[in-house]
């Protein structure tokens, strides 16, 4: 006997938000609707900063971050025109904006190509995306959005860019950091495809997203003290009082890692810390890279099992 199956329906974007600046901003701006946005540019995040944020006489739709540099959004319910194209790039410059995200119904292939050139042609840590959204169903389900990158930049041409340049101008530890951090970027787009670090800088850090505001899953790599670490960090205004609440989860966070932590709350600082360390290491030593990628992927995989729902239902 032959299953009974439905057809996806596409519907207009009208059906769901009839205005762009009072119905889909304000929907897009949520946590969870900046990720599922986030998640198909292979962002690691997007941290809503505010909405209808004035530049000179005008107002952008959206100012976000992503933990490091400025992101706008401009959206549209409709196909694009030139006039958004435009502001796209005034909003930009007015911002400081290192990611611009074009938002529309649809884009018309000469907008497409526009955004194209500006990844091709500007400086190596400015990126373009245009991202149509589209609403779906089955039979009479609730209307699902979907958000489909038409236009991206090239990272791996960008970061071999970056890395060429470091190699010309950075110290030879910011070097090596990068160039590790490139290769653990490449390893977990294997081996950990639902975890998405930030593009791989120079420094000793690099940020990962763990779904919720005010935390984050970083990697760190200090050569100064020897040691790797993967800890959940948690900053801004309300960082003790989540540190507060996290710390009677101590006991079954260890239990179900399967690994004591570090747990710091940093007095002086406005952020608190949950480390696991790798002592021992000596990251000018290539040969034991493997060694160390490995270990970055498996306790960055446990950790993030364990933490983001606790991290998700915290008050």
């Amino acid at each position: 006997m032959s299953p009974k199956l439905s057809r996806l329906e596409r519907v207009q974007l009208r059906a769901a938000w009839k205005h762009e600046a009072s119905d889909f901003t304000p929907w897009l701006s949520q946590p969870d609707n900046l990720n599922l946005l986030a998640e198909a540019l292979s962002l690691s995040e997007l941290e809503l900063v505010s909405i209808e944020h004035r530049v000179g006489d005008f107002k952008l739709d959206m100012l976000c971050t992503d933990g490091d540099d400025q992101v706008i959004i401009e959206n549209q319910l409709e196909k694009t025109n030139h006039n958004h194209l435009g502001q796209l790039i005034a909003y930009a410059a007015g911002v400081g904006a290192k990611k611009v995200i074009w938002v529309a119904e649809s884009f018309r292939a000469e907008h497409a190509a526009a955004l194209q050139f500006l990844n091709d042609n500007t400086t190596d840590d400015l990126s373009f995306f245009a991202v149509e959204v589209e609403l779906w169903r089955i039979g009479d389900s609730r209307l699902a959005p979907k958000f489909e990158a038409v236009v991206k930049p090239n990272n791996w041409t960008k970061t071999s860019r970056e890395q060429a340049k470091a190699a010309t101008t950075a110290s030879p530890t910011k070097q090596l950091q990068l160039s590790f951090w490139s290769a653990l970027v490449e390893k977990l787009a294997t081996d950990a495809p639902h975890i998405r670090p930030q593009k791989p800088r120079p420094r000793h850090w690099m940020n990962n997203t763990i779904g919720r505001s005010g935390f984050r899953l970083n990697f760190t790599a200090n050569t100064r003290d020897d040691r790797l670490g993967v800890e959940l960090w948690m900053d801004g205004e309300h960082a003790k009082k989540h540190y507060a609440n996290l710390t009677p989860h101590k006991e079954k966070i260890e239990a179900d890692l399967g690994f004591a932590l570090d747990w710091q709350e940093l007095p002086d600082s406005l952020a608190c810390r949950v480390a696991v360390w790798y002592p021992d290491v000596a990251l000018t030593d290539e040969s034991r890279w493997q060694e160390y990628l490995d270990w970055f992927v498996k306790t960055a995989t446990k950790m993030d099992a364990v933490l983001r729902p606790t991290v998700k239902a915290l008050p």
